[in-house]
């Protein structure tokens, strides 16, 4: 670990500080290229911008431009650490943009004192991008700003805390249902955690056809219930009307444990309550809420999946933020819809089925996969994930009305 510690300060540190820099996209080694790119050249696109705001997508990078923005007030596990802090995280965010889905990034960390600063803040420098990515900011709180921004700003915002893991884990949770020849709309499902990602998880799971009565959320106080007086308006959504308080309450004969709250938090004999077939999706990173080789012990029957890339079915976000906001910004999208991350569900768990290329299995340390207990959600290096997210979000956006123009002739169609 300490040899692990020591060589990520120094991939940090070397061979100059950080991880992502400016390129420039046009000449620039002439007197005329300069007369172009700055003065006198400039004023002409100066002038169809102010005539038409639109033509910032034709003139400048915009369109390919996310903003990576925190307060640092929920860093990975690591907690309230405040914004710069929180750098590192949003140069990665900005590093893994560029990486997968070709998309410029700026890593912005805002100091404030209100959560009102920090909306107006946001929303003050949002024209400057094509969209908005939220990020390490914690609940409450997180959902006023999301949603204040979304109403506020003409370009999408995507709290990918919440809705990234949210699409990730449904992706995933309704492939292993499949596997265990189970079907959402029947599954009796509890959540151990009741943040932000946990919140976002179950709302689309919902959306996905997951019935709200067959949800049992829990956070430190155990068991939400319909009697408790200590809910904020989010964990309410969740409060079930029931005499049940403890985990293992919940836990008995349910299908699915979801967990995105802390390391072993899930008892070996808990999971043994659980119905046949059941599957468990531990996320608590780098720690999970049961390790897999415990759970695997106790239960033979069980599909598992993990925050970790060291162990099958890993729920990594890395699988549809950089492509979501491919396909937004490629149709030019007011916002992420709820029709928009749905797609992206189906458009990811669709390519669980299929073959899995050579170079993939290549990069992913394996010589087969195939759609199963031990695969059911792609692999973060598969490059067919660009095309089939961000196309099914393009779509998405296009049918609901969200875009502001038509998809582009064979937009991300493969050979």
């Amino acid at each position: 670990m300490t040899d692990f510690r020591q060589k990520a300060l120094d991939y940090h540190a070397f061979p100059k500080p950080g991880k992502i820099s400016v390129e420039i996209s046009k000449p620039a080694e002439t007197a005329k290229d300069l007369s172009l790119a700055y003065s006198p050249g400039v004023a002409e696109p100066v002038r169809e911008i102010a005539a038409d705001p639109e033509n910032a997508y034709k003139y400048t990078a915009k369109g390919n431009l996310v903003a990576v923005i925190s307060n640092g007030t929920a860093i990975l596990g690591l907690g309230n650490l405040g914004p710069l802090a929180s750098k590192p995280v949003m140069e990665g965010k900005a590093l893994l943009f560029k990486r997968f889905a070709g998309l410029d990034s700026v890593d912005i960390e805002v100091k404030h004192r209100t959560t009102e600063e920090f909306i107006q803040t946001v929303e003050s420098i949002a024209d400057t991008f094509g969209g908005i990515n939220l990020e390490d900011i914690k609940a409450p709180e997180c959902f006023e700003i999301e949603r204040e921004l979304i109403e506020r700003c003409n370009v999408p915002v995507f709290h990918d805390d919440q809705h990234g893991t949210a699409i990730v884990t449904a992706a995933g949770l309704i492939n292993a249902l499949e596997v265990q020849g189970k079907d959402i709309a029947d599954a009796h499902i509890v959540c151990m955690g009741a943040g932000a990602a946990a919140v976002a998880c179950m709302e689309l799971l919902i959306k996905c056809g997951a019935q709200r009565e067959n949800i049992y959320m829990l956070d430190r106080n155990g068991v939400i219930h319909t009697r408790r007086d200590d809910l904020n308006e989010y964990k309410a959504l969740f409060a079930n009307n029931t005499d049940k308080r403890t985990l293992e309450d919940v836990i008995t004969d349910a299908d699915v444990f979801v967990g995105v709250s802390g390391p072993d938090v899930l008892p070996a004999e808990a999971i043994k309550l659980m119905a046949p077939n059941p599957v468990i999706f531990a996320c608590s990173n780098p720690d999970p809420e049961i390790k897999p080789e415990l759970a695997h012990a106790t239960r033979q029957d069980l599909v598992m999946g993990t925050g970790r890339s060291d162990y099958p079915n890993q729920v990594n976000n890395v699988l549809c933020f950089p492509f979501i906001f491919r396909g937004a910004l490629d149709v030019r999208a007011t916002r992420i819809n709820d029709e928009m991350k749905v797609a992206a569900v189906d458009a990811i768990r669709s390519l669980a089925k299929e073959p899995v290329p050579q170079e993939v299995l290549t990069a992913s340390g394996y010589d087969a996969l195939e759609f199963g207990k031990d695969y059911v959600i792609p692999k973060p290096m598969d490059p067919r994930l660009l095309p089939r997210v961000a196309r099914a979000v393009a779509v998405a956006a296009v049918e609901s009305g969200v875009a502001r123009i038509e998809l582009p002739e064979n937009y991300m169609l493969q050979d």
